[in-house]
């Protein structure tokens, strides 16, 4: 057997990559990790982490207004540093950050903060112009955000830099209708901001329920979000004011002072280095791998966004982990890509697992649809109008429950742990016998009729 320099070097310290990293070596390997920005990844440094802090954050401003309904003296102008809560959010990544790095450091992985690009199916080279050798690669890079390639596109921002703003823009324009859009036009208003949100078809939150997508375009307008579909990106003009004069087709244009992209993500495979490998890429320049994360070159790994499988953090970590045993561990481990939970941290959230009531009708031969539209308790007292709905899908023909969706305040704590009855494939029937817990919203789960 060749002598290499480690036994395993990871490419990414995000999230599937410190895991891979940190259980390879806790299995005996040794491990070096190359990371050009920040252990953590996009999901701790510049993704969901921060994103859930600005989403509580953006919350209070609803609750301030709803705890005077409670008997609290609340002030009728509340001032919201905007500063504040950045840098406080800023420290949480910060704090993150140096915890991902002293796990790895305390399983002997080495951490080498360079980019480093394949050279062949064993080797790689870092920035500094070092050669490492590795008996097995691991592709763990991610994706970034995808920015469309409109005259004046460089006037906007991503997702990646709205953590960063030095002020909240009065006015804001997200390109995009998917989570990542949905989630920063919630947050941006209640911060104070008028929010467009524009998209190319007449959908938002594609592949989620309809019914569930739906209730959340008609709260959204309803709190003053503004929507333009069928509208393409034609250009971005700087005006002398600093504001941005945006202009899309079947849309009048229209002045905002800030245009953010959340138009999907790309592999970051571009300049890698993965054909001196022989490592194919799909249409999307995602990595190609089998069901143990095996790339086209048997020596080189690939688990995260940058196989474009399915963009969730939870699904990098247990393909990190996966590849981990079943190479370092031997242990033969794959992922079960089957009822994987999802949640928006829109204004109010959603969640789902499952089949969509239209996946269900396209494959089963009988379905039963249940639903619960109600207005939640709190939002009763506060004298809110938005209501909460919870859709059960069911196979008519033996009952069980094979999706769940959701949208309404807290349901992605709550998809949490039905998601374990739905991946366990229990029935309309038992959760029917499952004796209520009142007065909660997660009770309507079992009194669906």
């Amino acid at each position: 057997m060749a002598e290499y320099d480690y036994d395993l070097f990871v490419i990414g310290a995000g999230s599937g990559g410190t895991r891979a990293s940190r259980v390879a070596a806790a299995h005996g390997a040794r491990v070096a990790v190359a990371e050009e920005y920040r252990v953590g990844g996009t999901c701790v440094i510049r993704g969901c982490v921060p994103k859930k802090l600005l989403v509580y954050g953006a919350h209070f401003a609803e609750d301030l207004k709803d705890a005077r309904r409670f008997g609290w003296q609340v002030p009728s102008e509340c001032e919201f540093s905007w500063q504040t809560l950045r840098d406080n959010v800023l420290s949480e990544v910060d704090r993150l950050n140096t915890a991902y790095t002293t796990t790895l450091q305390s399983h002997k992985v080495e951490i080498i903060p360079q980019r480093a690009v394949v050279t062949g199916p064993h080797s790689v080279r870092l920035a500094d112009g070092t050669e490492k050798t590795a008996d097995k690669i691991l592709i763990a890079v991610g994706a970034h955000p995808a920015v469309p390639t409109c005259p004046g596109h460089e006037h906007g921002i991503t997702s990646n830099e709205a953590f960063h703003l030095d002020a909240i823009p009065k006015r804001v324009l997200i390109a995009g209708a998917g989570y990542i859009a949905n989630e920063f036009a919630g947050v941006f208003h209640q911060f104070g901001a008028h929010v467009t949100l524009i998209n190319r078809s007449k959908e938002i939150l594609r592949g989620y329920d309809l019914t569930i997508r739906d209730r959340l375009l008609q709260i959204s307008m309803m709190k003053g979000i503004e929507f333009r579909f069928d509208a393409t990106f034609e250009g971005i003009e700087k005006l002398d004011d600093g504001c941005l004069k945006v202009s899309m087709s079947n849309h009048e244009p229209i002045i905002v002072d800030l245009v953010m992209f959340a138009t999907g993500r790309l592999p970051n495979t571009h300049g890698l280095g993965l054909e001196t490998a022989g490592v194919e890429l799909d249409d999307h320049g995602a990595i190609k791998v089998d069901a143990d994360n095996r790339s086209t070159c048997d020596s080189i790994y690939a688990v995260g966004d940058v196989t474009n499988r399915v963009q969730l953090t939870p699904v990098a970590i247990r393909e990190g982990q996966a590849f981990a045993d079943t190479v370092f561990g031997g242990k033969r481990t794959r992922v079960d890509y089957d009822c994987i939970p999802a949640a928006v941290f829109s204004h109010p959230p959603m969640a789902g697992v499952g089949l969509t009531e239209a996946q269900a009708k396209q494959t089963l031969g009988s379905v039963r649809v249940y639903t619960s539209d109600f207005r939640p308790m709190k939002n009763v007292l506060a004298g809110r109008e938005e209501r909460a709905l919870y859709k059960m899908v069911c196979d008519g023909d033996t009952d069980r429950v094979v999706g769940l969706h959701m949208i309404g305040p807290d349901v992605p704590e709550i998809i949490q742990a039905a998601a374990v009855a739905v991946k366990a494939g229990l029935t309309k029937a038992q959760f029917d016998s499952t004796i209520a817990l009142h007065p909660t919203m997660a009770e309507e789960l079992v009194l669906m009729r």
